[in-house]
């Protein structure tokens, strides 16, 4: 008689207690859920802000993946020293107050020194590796923290940047997520990969081709970039958007981040 009393009382406190369990894992579920999300966009935040101005440009075909170029240091530099890098050609230029940050940011030989890029998202001539109009040629070794030599060119456009500035760009940085959709167990089956040290090309691929990747968040059931320019083109704002699902628990967040275009 005990044994069956014992027995009737446990399962009544059993109903009653696995609510709050199931509540207490749900809601343990959709905190990792949104901590993984919000971990994602504030990566992808704090390299687009890093972006070389106008580099910036998402996939166009219904493939969520967008790319850019990243910059490791900048400032802006002596006109008038420079002046003749614009005419007769030179083989170095001064930046005031040394480079932010310092000149250790810059992989000698391999970044990329930027003055003026202007064009949009889509027809960056940095991205294409080519330089009718803006100057992306390698740099030669840094001889000081504020002076930065190269091959002897030409630069273009003629006059330089109109606010003096340049660019130390290291390379192509993608973000593409891959396999998004549900399975039978509702989970999320997509991926979102961070890509770099991939050749430039004037066609974005997806994923890049060489280079390195890394694994930034998985169990995605949606995944989109947009990319919306301001009427002036000086300034643009990146819209990530990223759907988390796990055990049909599914969490939405967006993020939006202001990138800066002026060359």
């Amino acid at each position: 008689m005990v044994i069956v009393i014992t027995g009737i009382i446990a399962s009544m406190v059993a109903v009653f207690i696995k609510t709050p369990v199931d509540a207490y894992f749900d809601s343990a579920r959709r905190a990792e859920l949104t901590d993984s999300a919000d971990t994602a966009l504030r990566r992808i935040g704090r390299d687009v802000r890093l972006a070389l101005p106008n580099s910036v440009r998402p996939h166009g075909t219904g493939v969520a993946a967008i790319e850019f170029l990243q910059t490791t240091a900048g400032g802006r530099y002596d006109a008038d020293a420079a002046e003749t890098c614009f005419t007769t050609g030179c083989s170095g230029i001064t930046a005031f107050g040394g480079l932010t940050p310092v000149a250790t940011a810059i992989a000698v030989n391999s970044d990329r020194l930027v003055i003026y890029s202007q064009y949009n998202n889509e027809g960056n001539d940095c991205i294409a590796a080519t330089n009718p109009s803006a100057y992306c040629g390698h740099n030669a070794p840094i001889i000081t923290a504020a002076a930065l030599t190269f091959a002897n060119t030409i630069f273009a456009p003629p006059g330089g940047s109109p606010g003096r500035r340049f660019q130390v760009v290291s390379g192509p940085v993608s973000y593409v997520c891959a396999g998004v959709g549900v399975d039978a167990n509702g989970n999320g089956t997509g991926t979102l990969r961070r890509y770099w040290g991939y050749p430039l090309s004037a066609v974005q691929a997806v994923p890049p081709v060489g280079g390195n990747n890394a694994l930034l968040a998985e169990h995605l059931n949606g995944c989109g970039f947009t990319y919306q320019a301001g009427g002036s083109e000086r300034y643009a704002l990146v819209g990530i958007n990223i759907q988390l699902t796990q055990s049909n628990e599914t969490v939405s967040l967006y993020h939006e981040v202001h990138v800066n275009n002026i060359p």
